[in-house]
């Protein structure tokens, strides 16, 4: 099977552990090559040159730069350490965020992988996690979790999507998923809309979607719910999936602005969010 090569961000936190304890039960069924990447948080003014030397110009004390660049250096080495040679580390400065979707589109990553500390009430407006954002804006399709789910076994994966207006989607991640796992691929919409005389159109579509993405079997589910997030939470404590793949346009979710983000941060679930083409 052809190899995933995977990036896993990491503030050396639990929640980085997380990710890479998720990507080594993915590698008991796929071939990984697996990337970790740090990134030090710092204004535009500091750079680092090709040699790892510092420059920095304004009020940024060049010798704390430094001294936080040899900690998590310490930090990545004691990742190889730890996990094995076999892995890769990464070093870089700049904005969090823009630092790991430039990185990862720039040498091709098939998936990047987060642990999540959720974000929830003020701190959710005000700021949501780095992860939310990746979501939004990566076009690598992100993996993400919030707990240790090393004991995972993959059986039942749910795609919640909007099928109306079915297209051709780069579906080639889901696709290795449910070969390597064999997995039960299960379709879900949900509509806010009375389903009186709407669900057959919903299956057709449904249907037309599968076809044109390869898909062969799959199960379809429709239900009826306020909201997208409450919908894939009731449906989780009905159905309990193993992974839940949800698609966004870049600026928010398919459904409405936030809610790809607020299941990121929300469900205990691992989750694949992934651009879709704009209807």
């Amino acid at each position: 099977m052809e190899m995933l090569k995977i990036l896993i961000p990491t503030d050396f936190s639990v929640q980085a552990e997380f990710g890479y304890l998720m990507v080594k039960k993915l590698e008991e069924k796929i071939p990984v090559e697996i990337h970790f990447l740090h990134v030090l948080p710092v204004p535009e003014t500091v750079t680092m040159d090709s040699n790892g030397e510092i420059q920095t110009c304004g009020e940024i004390d060049v010798n704390y730069v430094k001294q936080q660049k040899a900690i998590a250096t310490r930090n990545l080495n004691n990742l190889k350490s730890l996990y094995g040679n076999q892995i890769q580390t990464h070093l870089l400065l700049g904005k969090i965020t823009d630092a790991i979707i430039n990185f990862s589109e720039l040498h091709h990553f098939d998936l990047i992988v987060m642990g999540t500390k959720g974000a929830w009430g003020l701190k959710e407006k005000l700021s949501g996690s780095e992860t939310q954002m990746i979501s939004r804006r990566s076009k690598i399709p992100l993996l993400s979790l919030m707990c240790d789910r090393s004991d995972l076994k993959i059986n039942n994966m749910l795609m919640v999507h909007n099928f109306k207006n079915p297209q051709k989607e780069d579906l080639g991640l889901l696709h290795k998923f449910i070969k390597a796992f064999n997995a039960q691929l299960h379709f879900l919409q949900i509509t806010s809309d009375d389903l009186i005389n709407k669900e057959a159109d919903i299956e057709s579509d449904m249907a037309t979607f599968a076809a044109l993405n390869n898909i062969h079997e799959f199960q379809k589910h429709i239900i009826q719910d306020k909201q997208i997030e409450a919908g894939v939470v009731h449906f989780n404590q009905m159905n309990n999936m193993d992974l839940i793949c949800l698609g966004t346009h870049g600026k928010g979710s398919i459904f409405h602005q936030s809610a790809t983000e607020k299941l990121i941060n929300h469900l205990f679930k691992p989750i694949i969010s992934f651009q879709l083409k704009q209807a």
